[in-house]
């Protein structure tokens, strides 16, 4: 398995700047959530790892290898989009066929146990599928691929509640079969978090956090009351974002508890209460 280095990367649609100057490295075998608010740079971002599209300045490598025009660098990475990139008159199952052909570890048995399990008609056109069967289909490709990284852009768009829990655990059990790195971009971050290892959030181009989630959230903690005695407790401290409703405040801290902050928060009658990732995610990108 090979790491994924972004290094100095900047991206700019004509006047816009999609990304800028992005640097990280992501650790292979780990599963990775790609957080951000709509237009933040993700779907950019992934496009830059697939080669897909090309940066303005910077250079992503893969096992040390540049992915410009490098298809050994690219040959192990699946890339499952939001967009239907199949066509559309074709029947699954030869798709399923045809991509074995540019992924030789493609699973056809993998596939088509998969198929059953979610109730896919594998004998029906990619047309003729509703938003939530294309994106098990396409889900159940990138999955049957086999590739060392994976790439998921809103793979649950249009499931319901039974078949985005089918999802994850096929995801997990994927992966504790065959470790590799994983990374997945999606709105729905309260379901995605218990999967995630390791989270990447961007806002408005720029990197703002890459971190376990493990750490990330032991490292967090929302504090709550009266609001002006939130705001008395929160100064000086390291703080993200608040919701205020009608004479009351929270806010996320970026900080362990001390004895002091205990003994403060009594003082002003404030409560701690745990921060959840997607709590501490739109604090961070409001």
């Amino acid at each position: 398995m090979k790491p994924i280095e972004v290094k100095g990367i900047t991206k700019y649609y004509r006047e816009n700047k999609a990304l800028d100057n992005v640097t990280f490295t992501m650790e292979p075998g780990k599963i990775y959530g790609l957080l951000g608010r709509n237009g933040a740079g993700k779907t950019t971002l992934l496009n830059l790892i697939t080669n897909r599209i090309f940066p303005s300045s910077g250079e992503i490598r893969i096992g040390g290898e540049s992915v410009h025009e490098n298809d050994s660098a690219l040959g192990i990475i699946y890339y499952m989009t939001e967009k239907n990139l199949f066509p559309d008159s074709e029947r699954i199952k030869n798709i399923f066929k045809w991509t074995r052909q540019f992924y030789p570890a493609f699973d056809m048995d993998y596939a088509g146990g998969l198929s059953d399990k979610f109730g896919l008609d594998i004998k029906k056109k990619v047309k003729s599928l509703s938003t939530g069967y294309a994106s098990i289909f396409k889900a159940i490709t990138a999955l049957a691929s086999n590739s060392d990284i994976l790439l998921f852009d809103e793979p649950i768009l249009g499931l319901d509640a039974n078949h985005r829990d089918m999802f994850y655990k096929e995801l997990l059990a994927s992966y504790a079969d065959k470790p590799r790195t994983i990374i997945i971009s999606t709105h729905l971050i309260e379901e995605v978090a218990p999967v995630l290892e390791e989270v990447i959030i961007i806002k408005e181009g720029k990197l703002v956090i890459k971190q376990p989630v493990e750490k990330l959230l032991a490292h967090a903690y929302t504090v709550s009351g009266e609001a002006s005695k939130v705001d008395k407790y929160t100064q000086g401290k390291k703080h993200t974002g608040s919701e205020t409703i009608g004479s009351l405040k929270s806010a996320v801290v970026l900080e362990d508890i001390g004895l002091k902050d205990k003994a403060l928060a009594k003082e002003l009658g404030l409560k701690f209460s745990k921060t959840e990732l997607q709590k501490l995610f739109i604090s961070l990108t409001n």
